[in-house]
């Protein structure tokens, strides 16, 4: 895939170019991202979304260049402000890490130092990135997590991570990841562990300080409720590569690749009645990744090129691409899924 959307009229703060990751494994090379291309736009929040395994979070560490040990670089790049961060050395990369691009996990408790005061830590990045004194520092912080929300934070500075709630640590997590005025926000499934009151508090936090601060967001997430709630734009994944990609709405209203559409008919909603389906199968092996198109096996609607050759992504609108045969002039015309018919029907009521 190349880098097929642009959009002249905004300005492009990260922009991911056919890129290959490849892990070293026992049972042979396992091709996690495969030829990943995607701009992301100043201000915007960009959503990646894909069951586990089909490479978004892998894409996400490679921006952040966070990669583990047996990843291979096998091609591609992913330039910020004209540098390609798959060439910097590690010493290159911290001027970038944690100050232009920051990242947000899913576990608060694999960022956080259980046994010193979150104030600190807080403040400590300061130190280290700004160069602030210490008493400058320890102010900043306790400012930066009134702005999150932390209530009473001179009285909360000197505590541990411990002492908090789990959405009250991400909250913590979010006051460093912004300490050193990132531009780049990269979520990974930020709401995971939280129960569904606490994710829309953290939810609708990211979405005011993105606001504020005017940042750029990269939303890895495999729910696509979460999708409708944060998203301007959302990329679909599968098997590392790239299946869809458009507005939100479109995405939603007018999708028209069978995994989105797999996607969005197992997603639970007020209306939901019965059983929701299960997307049938497993996703391929990438250590040997399948001829063609790697979602045919799972897929109800695949055509027999489906098994032979991998689709090209045809266009639906200047904003919207699919990967999928079901494009093409010549293919048959298919109804999508019961549940997607209902999403389609209600567009122009989306966000």
């Amino acid at each position: 895939m190349t880098n097929i959307i642009t959009q002249p009229n905004k300005e492009v703060i990260l922009r991911v170019d056919d890129l290959h990751i490849s892990f070293k494994t026992q049972q042979g090379i396992l091709k996690a991202v495969r030829g990943v291309s995607f701009n992301l736009y100043r201000g915007e929040t960009l959503a990646i979304v894909g069951e586990s395994g089909s490479g978004k979070s892998v894409t996400s560490r490679a921006i952040m260049g966070l990669l583990a040990g047996n990843a291979i670089h096998e091609k591609g790049s992913i330039y910020y402000q004209d540098k390609d961060l798959m060439l910097l050395t590690e010493e290159e990369f911290t001027d970038i890490r944690g100050t232009k691009i920051a990242m947000i996990f899913q576990d608060p408790m694999s960022s956080l130092n259980p046994i010193m005061k979150v104030g600190k830590q807080i403040a400590e990045t300061l130190i280290l990135k700004l160069n602030l004194s210490r008493r400058a520092a320890k102010q900043k912080a306790i400012e930066l997590m009134r702005e999150v929300g932390i209530p009473q934070p001179e009285k909360r500075y000197h505590q541990y991570p411990f002492q908090f709630s789990g959405g009250m640590r991400q909250r913590i997590v979010i006051a460093i990841a912004l300490a050193n005025n990132a531009e780049i926000l990269i979520c990974d499934e930020p709401t995971t562990a939280l129960d569904v009151t606490i994710q829309a508090q953290i939810l609708d936090l990211i979405n005011r300080l993105k606001k504020e601060r005017n940042l750029s967001v990269i939303f890895i997430t495999h729910d696509l409720g979460v999708v409708a709630h944060m998203a301007d734009r959302a990329l679909v994944m599968y098997a590392g590569k790239v299946v869809e990609i458009g507005k939100t709405e479109e995405i939603f209203y007018d999708p028209k690749h069978p995994y989105t559409w797999a996607l969005l008919s197992s997603m639970p909603s007020l209306e939901t009645e019965g059983r929701l389906d299960a997307i049938p199968g497993t996703p391929p092996n990438l250590i040997n990744p399948p001829v063609g198109d790697a979602f045919a096996t799972r897929n109800n609607y695949a055509l027999a090129i489906d098994f032979e050759m991998e689709p090209p992504f045809f266009k639906v609108s200047d904003t919207h691409y699919a990967a999928t045969w079901l494009l093409h002039p010549d293919a048959p015309k298919v109804t999508p899924p019961a549940a997607v018919l209902k999403l389609m029907s209600k567009r122009g009521q989306s966000k």
